[in-house]
C-alpha cells in the first residue's frame, strides 16, 4: 500500500464502516421484545412535538401511499415476507437499516424489503432507499437506508471565499453513470483551469482519466463540488451541502430519504445543464457575486439541520413503517 493510499484511509474522513457493523450486529443479536413493548410509546411522542404537522408533512412524502391506493394485492402477498423471515440481503447495510426500525413492530408483519440503487417503481408497495422522481412513484416508500455511507456531514472552517475559485470532481464512472461520462468528456484532462476532474476508478477507453481518491477536507479547498448522480442520487450531497463550498449538479432525477425532489436550484445548489455546456459561466457568475454564492450555502445549511434531529429522525422512520404496514397488512 502506497502513502496516498494509507493517508486517504486514515484522513477521509467519512463515517466509520467498523463501528457502524459493531453496532449493527449488537443490535440484531438483541432480543427483539424489548423494542417491540416500546413501540406505543415512541409513537405517542409525536402528540408532544411542536413540530408534529412538519413531522407528519414528511412522513407522507416518503410514503405516498392512502388507503385507496390501488395495487396487485395478490402480488403483493406473493412477494411479501414476514418481519421475523426478512433474510439478510446480499447489501447488508439495507437489511441492518431497515430492520433498525421494524424491530420495534411484530415480526408477523409482512413487507417487500427491495436493497440496493433503485430507479424505477415497483409494482407493488416496496420499501426502498431511492426512487425516480415524479408523480407516479406511491409504491416505491422510502425509508433510511445506506445512511452509513450517505448521511454525513462535515463541520467545514474554510471560509467560501477563501477557497479555489474551481471546481472539483472525484467519483466512479460506469455503464449507470453516464452523465458523469458526460462531464469527463467534457472537462477532463485540464481542459478547464476552473475544473479539476478525475476518476477514481480504472475504465478501458480512458485509463488516464484515474486519478487517486481525495478526502473529504481535501475537497473543502475548494468553492465548488460537483455532486453528479451515479447509480441513484450521488452520495455526496449531504456532506457538501453542510459545507462552506457549493453544490453543483444539473436537476436531479432521484430521490431518497434527503428528499431531493424538495431542493431549489440556485438556492439550495448551483444548477447546471444536463451537457455541462454553462459549467464554466455558471462558476464565474458567482465568484463574480460572493454575496449571492453565501446566500446559497446558508440555505443549504438550513436544509441540512432538518435532518439533524435524530430522535425525530427515528419518530419519522417508526410512522413511515407504521403507516406502511397498515394500509398493506391490513
Amino acid at each position: 500500500m502506497n502513502l496516498r493510499k494509507l493517508y486517504y484511509l486514515s484522513h477521509n474522513g467519512k463515517n466509520s464502516n467498523l463501528l457502524y457493523f459493531l453496532k449493527a450486529y449488537v443490535r440484531e443479536y438483541t432480543p427483539r421484545c424489548f423494542t417491540r413493548m416500546m413501540l406505543d410509546r415512541e409513537l405517542a411522542k409525536l402528540d408532544k412535538r411542536t413540530d408534529r404537522d412538519y413531522i407528519l408533512q414528511r412522513v407522507d412524502y416518503y410514503n405516498k401511499l392512502t388507503p385507496s391506493h390501488a395495487f396487485d394485492h395478490k402480488q403483493w402477498a406473493q412477494e411479501a415476507v414476514e418481519i421475523s423471515r426478512q433474510p439478510m440481503t446480499r447489501q447488508k447495510v439495507y437489511y441492518f437499516d431497515a430492520m433498525e426500525i421494524a424491530r420495534y413492530f411484530s415480526g408477523k408483519k409482512r413487507w417487500i424489503l427491495l436493497s440496493g440503487d433503485i430507479t424505477h417503481v415497483p409494482d407493488v408497495p416496496t420499501i426502498i432507499k431511492s426512487r425516480p422522481l415524479g408523480d407516479n412513484n406511491q409504491n416505491s416508500v422510502v425509508l433510511k437506508m445506506e445512511k452509513v455511507r450517505h448521511f454525513l456531514f462535515v463541520n467545514d472552517k474554510k471560509a467560501w471565499r477563501d477557497k479555489k475559485n474551481m471546481t472539483i470532481f472525484r467519483g466512479d464512472l460506469g455503464a449507470r453513470k453516464q452523465n458523469r461520462d458526460v462531464f469527463m468528456e467534457r472537462f477532463a484532462d485540464g481542459q478547464s483551469p476552473m475544473v479539476d476532474a478525475a476518476s477514481t476508478n480504472r475504465i478501458e477507453a480512458h485509463p488516464e482519466w484515474q486519478a487517486g481518491k481525495m478526502t473529504i477536507d481535501e475537497h473543502l479547498d475548494y468553492k465548488f463540488i460537483m455532486s453528479l448522480e451515479g447509480n441513484d442520487v450521488a452520495s455526496n450531497l449531504k456532506w457538501v451541502m453542510s459545507s462552506n463550498s457549493i453544490a453543483v449538479t444539473p436537476r436531479h432525477t432521484v430521490e431518497t430519504w434527503f428528499m431531493e425532489g424538495t431542493l431549489i436550484p440556485n438556492y439550495h445548489y448551483i444548477e447546471v445543464k444536463d451537457d455541462f455546456s454553462d459549467l464554466e459561466e455558471r462558476l464565474t457568475y458567482y465568484i463574480e457575486h460572493p454575496e449571492e454564492a453565501e446566500a446559497i450555502i446558508q440555505h443549504a445549511h438550513e436544509y441540512v439541520d432538518q435532518f439533524r434531529d435524530e430522535a425525530r429522525e427515528k419518530l419519522i422512520s417508526l410512522l413511515v413503517l407504521k403507516k406502511y404496514f397498515d394500509i398493506t397488512n391490513d
